[in-house]
C-alpha cells in the first residue's frame, strides 16, 4: 500500500495528479465538502460564542468511512483541497472527522494541476491556517443566521416558502431598483444629422456634432442644406494607440464568456472547473490579475515564437481590488504552447478565450492613426464630421479584443478607411438625413453586468457570483429571459437629388435579450427589507462586512466579535417584526371600483403568483384573474385589471367544440375538448384568433402524434416516446435509455422490460419492473 495519501475535493482533479505521481502516492477524492451545519436551530450555539456544530453529510458517510481505512494506512497524509477560503475550510473539516495528528498530517496548496507545481507543493508543506478557516466559517455562520431568522419572518408576513440572504437579497436590490428606474424613465427625443458624401466613386460618412431638439429646427438645417455646397474645411491626423485587458479574474471571465460565448455565470464556472481539474488552466477563483514569472517567461516564448519580438510586450497588472491576493494569479493557461484543451466544444472556446486573454495581455500596444476631418457647409456656420481609423501596427489585436456590456444609444459614423481627401476639395452630396432618436433608459442587468456591479461595489468574492445569481433565479425573485419590443413610431427627414422628403416610419424598441427581470414577489420582498430591515440589505453594510471576512483572514480579527457586532442589532429587528401586520405589508394595491359589480378591485401576491380581484377578501363571489408576466402590482391601473378580466374569453369553435384563451399558473393558453395549448409569446390571449387558435391546436396534435412511438396493452403506464434527445421508454415517471443496437419502433413489451431491468436506476428514482410484471398479470384479469 502506499506510504503517503493526498486528499482532494473532485475525482477528476484526484485523477490527473495521481498521474504524476510515482507508486509511493495514493490520491482520493472527499467529493468536497463532507461537513455542514445541520438544519434547524441547534446548529449554532448563540448562547456561546455563536460555536457552530458540524455533523458529517448523510452523503459522505460512505466517504469518510473509505477515508479513514485508507488513513490508517498510510504513514503521512496531505490535504490538497484548492488553495482559498473554502478549500482551507474543508481540509480542516477533514483533519476533524477523520482525527489527523500534527505530526504525520500536511496541507499542500497549488494553483496549477501540473506536474512542476505538484512536485513544488510536496516539498513546501505547511500547516492549516485557521485564520482563513474563521472567515470561511464566519461567513458560513453569519449568512445562516440571517437566513435562518429572516426567511420565517417573510413566511409569517408575506407568503410561505420564501427566503432571504445576506448576497442574494442585495442582488435582487439592484435589479429591482433598475425596474423602477425604467419605468420612471420619461424619454426624450432629439435629432440627428448624417450625411453621405460621394468622393470620387467612394462614400464618406459624415454627421452634424449638435442635435437638435426640435423637430422644426432639423428640418430649416436639411432645407437650407439643399441650396448649399459641401467642402473639406480640415484635416488632422493623428497617432492613437490600443492597450489590452489585464488577464481574466473570476469575474472578468464571467463577463466576458456571457458576452462573446453566451455562457451563463454558472456554465462559465462549471466548464473552467474541467479545464482546471484536467490540467489545463490555473485556478479559477481568483481577483488577482497578476502573472507568474515563469507565466511571463513562457508567454513571451509563444510570442515571439508565433509572432515575432515585436509582438511581445511584458506587462505586470495590479488588481483594483482591496481583497485581491497578488500572490495568486489570474486565470491563464498553464501551458501557453497547448491550444486545444480536448474534444468537448464549450471547454475548447472557453479554453481558447482565456488563451486569448492571457496571451494578448503580453503582446504590444495596436498603433492605429485617427483622421478627424471637418465639412464646410457654404451656407451655414455649422460644420459635419467624419472620422476615420486606420491600424498601422496591429500588436494584441491580432489575438484579442474586450467586449463591453454598454449599449451605443445609436449607431455612429463608422470608424475606418476614408478615401483619399484634402482640404478645400469639394464633396458631391448623395443624401443628407435627419432622423429622430429617442434617449434609452438604464439597461437591465445580464447576468454578465450584474457580476460587474456586485464586484464594483465590493460586494460577495469570485466564490459567490455564480451562486447568487443560481438562487435567485430558482428562488423565483428573477427572471432570466428575452422579450420582445414593442413599436415606436419616429420621423425622418431626407433631401435628396434636390428634393426634401419627411416621413413618419415605426421602429420596435425595448428588445431584450437574456436579461434579468424582478418579479412581483421579488418587489415585495424587497421593501419589506429596505423598510425593516436596512442593514441587511444595504449596499455599503455588505460590502464592509467583505472586508470584515478578509480582516478575519488575515488574523487581524475575532471572527466571534464581527459575529456578535453583527448579530446584536440585526436579532432586535427580528423580535420587533412580530408587531408588523400582514397587512400592513405593502403586497397589494387597491385599482379602483369595478363598473359592473360596484366592488373594490385589488392587485395583490395570490399562491401561484401576482393576480387582481374584485370584491374584498371575505367575500364569497369574488372573482380573480391573474396577470400577464411583465405586469406588476405597483404599476398596475384599473383599465389594466378590467382587461385581464376579459378572461377566459370564448375564442371560437373547431370540431363543434368551444376554444377558450385564458391565463393560468404557466401563463397565457387556449383550451379545446379538455385539452390545453400554450400561448407562448407570440399570442396574446386577449387578441388570438379563432384561425389562430386552430393551426396551433392542430400543431399540438402533431407534435404529440410525433412524441408517441409506442404503447402496450399490457401496461397502459409503460410508452415509448421522441424526446429531445431521441427515443426513450417511460415507466410511470421514470425515464430510460434505449441502447443504441435498438429500434424504437421495433421494440416488444418483453424486450422493454429487459431493458428497464438491466438499467436498473433510473433518471428519477429507482425503476421498478416488478411492478410493471404485476400490472401485466393485473391487465390480462
Amino acid at each position: 500500500m502506499p506510504k503517503n495519501l493526498v486528499i482532494v475535493e473532485s475525482p477528476a482533479k484526484a485523477k490527473t495528479i495521481e498521474g504524476y505521481l510515482g507508486k509511493d502516492f495514493k490520491v482520493t477524492s472527499s467529493y468536497g465538502h463532507v461537513r455542514d451545519l445541520p438544519k434547524g436551530e441547534n446548529a449554532i450555539d448563540i448562547k456561546n460564542k455563536f460555536k457552530p456544530t458540524y455533523e458529517v453529510s448523510p452523503d459522505k458517510k460512505e466517504v469518510i468511512r473509505e477515508l479513514k481505512k485508507l488513513v490508517k494506512e498510510a504513514e503521512t497524509i496531505f490535504l490538497a483541497s484548492d488553495d482559498d477560503r473554502e478549500g482551507e475550510a474543508i481540509s480542516w473539516h477533514l483533519k476533524e472527522v477523520l482525527n489527523l495528528k500534527d505530526e504525520n498530517t500536511k496541507r499542500i496548496v497549488f494553483r496549477e494541476i501540473t506536474k512542476t507545481a505538484i512536485i513544488k507543493a510536496l516539498e513546501s508543506p505547511r500547516q492549516i491556517d485557521l485564520d482563513l478557516v474563521n472567515a470561511q466559517q464566519a461567513r458560513r455562520i453569519l449568512d445562516r443566521l440571517v437566513g435562518f431568522e429572516l426567511s420565517p419572518v417573510l413566511w409569517k408576513k408575506i407568503k410561505a416558502g420564501l427566503s432571504a440572504g445576506r448576497v442574494q437579497s442585495v442582488a435582487v436590490r439592484f435589479i429591482v431598483d433598475r425596474e423602477r428606474e425604467i419605468e420612471k424613465f420619461d424619454a426624450t427625443s432629439s435629432y440627428k444629422i448624417t450625411a453621405l458624401f460621394d468622393v470620387e466613386g467612394k462614400q464618406l460618412q459624415a454627421e452634424l456634432p449638435k442635435k437638435f431638439d426640435k423637430k422644426e429646427e432639423a428640418e430649416a438645417f436639411l432645407k437650407n442644406c439643399l441650396e448649399a455646397d459641401f467642402s473639406i474645411k480640415s484635416l488632422e491626423t493623428k497617432p492613437a494607440k490600443k492597450t489590452p485587458a489585464a488577464p481574466f479574474t473570476t469575474s472578468t471571465l464571467q463577463q466576458e464568456a456571457s458576452r462573446k460565448l453566451y455562457f451563463s455565470v454558472a456554465q462559465t464556472m462549471n466548464i473552467a472547473q474541467k479545464l482546471y481539474e484536467s490540467g489545463k488552466i490555473t485556478y479559477m477563483r481568483t481577483d488577482s490579475v497578476n502573472l507568474s514569472e515563469d507565466a511571463l517567461k513562457s508567454a513571451e516564448d509563444e510570442i515571439k515564437g508565433a509572432f515575432g519580438n515585436e509582438y511581445h510586450h511584458k506587462r505586470k497588472f495590479t488588481s483594483k481590488s482591496e481583497g485581491a491576493q497578488e500572490a495568486h494569479e489570474a486565470i491563464r493557461p498553464t501551458d501557453f504552447s497547448v491550444t486545444e484543451a480536448g474534444k468537448d466544444r464549450n471547454e475548447q472556446r472557453l479554453y481558447e478565450l482565456i488563451w486569448k486573454r492571457a496571451i494578448a495581455s503580453q503582446m504590444a500596444d495596436a498603433q492605429l492613426e485617427k483622421t478627424n476631418v471637418s465639412i464646410a457647409i457654404s451656407n451655414a456656420d455649422q460644420t459635419l464630421s467624419a472620422s476615420g481609423e486606420v491600424i498601422k501596427f496591429q500588436g494584441f489585436l491580432k489575438v484579442y479584443l474586450e467586449s463591453t456590456d454598454e449599449e451605443d444609444e445609436e449607431e455612429s459614423t463608422a470608424k475606418g478607411l476614408l478615401p483619399p481627401l484634402t482640404v478645400g476639395q469639394e464633396l458631391e452630396l448623395i443624401e443628407m438625413k435627419g432622423r429622430q432618436s429617442f434617449t434609452r433608459p438604464p439597461a437591465r442587468y445580464t447576468e454578465a453586468s450584474l457580476v460587474k456591479k456586485l464586484e464594483e461595489m465590493g460586494i460577495g468574492r469570485p466564490s459567490t457570483y455564480a451562486p447568487t445569481i443560481s438562487t435567485i433565479q430558482k428562488r423565483n425573485y428573477v427572471l432570466k429571459e428575452s422579450r420582445e419590443g414593442t413599436p415606436r413610431k419616429y420621423s425622418e427627414m431626407v433631401i435628396k437629388d434636390g428634393e426634401f422628403i419627411s416621413a413618419d416610419k415605426t421602429e420596435t424598441t425595448g428588445t431584450e435579450k437574456n436579461k434579468l427581470f424582478p418579479t412581483n414577489i421579488a418587489m415585495v420582498v424587497n421593501d419589506f427589507l429596505v423598510e425593516h430591515f436596512p442593514n441587511v440589505i444595504d449596499f455599503s453594510f455588505t460590502a464592509k462586512v467583505e472586508k470584515e471576512f478578509d480582516h478575519i483572514a488575515h488574523g487581524e480579527q475575532p471572527w466571534e466579535e464581527m459575529i456578535q457586532n453583527f448579530y446584536g442589532a440585526f436579532h432586535s429587528k427580528v423580535e420587533q417584526t412580530e408587531n408588523i401586520k400582514r397587512t400592513d405589508v405593502n403586497s397589494s394595491k387597491e385599482l379602483g371600483i369595478d363598473p359592473k359589480t360596484g366592488k373594490k378591485i385589488i392587485a395583490r401576491l395570490g399562491k401561484f403568483g401576482p393576480l387582481v380581484q374584485i370584491g374584498e377578501q371575505e367575500d364569497e363571489e369574488k372573482q380573480f384573474a391573474s396577470m400577464l408576466k411583465g405586469q406588476f402590482i405597483e404599476s398596475m391601473t384599473l383599465e389594466d385589471a378590467l382587461e385581464l378580466f376579459k378572461l377566459p374569453r370564448d375564442v371560437g369553435h373547431f370540431e363543434d367544440k368551444k376554444i377558450v384563451a385564458a391565463i393560468g399558473r404557466f401563463g397565457p393558453y387556449i383550451r379545446h375538448d379538455g385539452k390545453f395549448v400554450s400561448l407562448g409569446k407570440e399570442y396574446d390571449p386577449l387578441s388570438v384568433t379563432e384561425e389562430e387558435a386552430i393551426e396551433l391546436i392542430k400543431a399540438k396534435r402533431e407534435a404529440d402524434a410525433k412524441k408517441h412511438i409506442k404503447s402496450f396493452d399490457e401496461n397502459p403506464e409503460l410508452q415509448i416516446l421522441n424526446g429531445r434527445w431521441g427515443p426513450y421508454i417511460k415507466m410511470g415517471k421514470n425515464n430510460f435509455k434505449i441502447p443504441k443496437d435498438k429500434e424504437a419502433e421495433s421494440l416488444t413489451y418483453a424486450e422493454t422490460i429487459d431493458i428497464i431491468e438491466n438499467q436498473g436506476e433510473a433518471k428519477k428514482g429507482k425503476a421498478k419492473p416488478k411492478k410493471a410484471a404485476a400490472s401485466k398479470k393485473k391487465t390480462k384479469k
